[in-house]
């Protein structure tokens, strides 16, 4: 997920050389500029909300007193 980051941060990083190129004209590269902003944001608002949830969603560790977990005796055939 962080790989996303610095990928928003390279696409800024191009835009401003295809700026200073004269490649893209300065509202291509606002438009670019907000994209790889606004993409760089969703990123941290989701990392932050899984390091947050992370440990109410790990899978409970099996009690050997809860009945559940008890092995069942098979039926028996007649």
């Amino acid at each position: 997920m962080r790989g996303v980051r610095c990928s928003a941060t390279e696409v800024q990083s191009k835009a401003y050389g295809a700026l200073d190129q004269r490649y893209i004209e300065e509202e291509t590269f606002n438009h670019i500029y907000e994209q790889a902003e606004r993409v760089s944001k969703l990123d941290s608002g989701l990392i932050t909300y899984l390091l947050q949830n992370q440990s109410s969603s790990k899978p409970n560790k099996p009690n050997k007193h809860n009945e559940h977990n008890k092995l069942k005796k098979p039926k028996k055939r007649i």
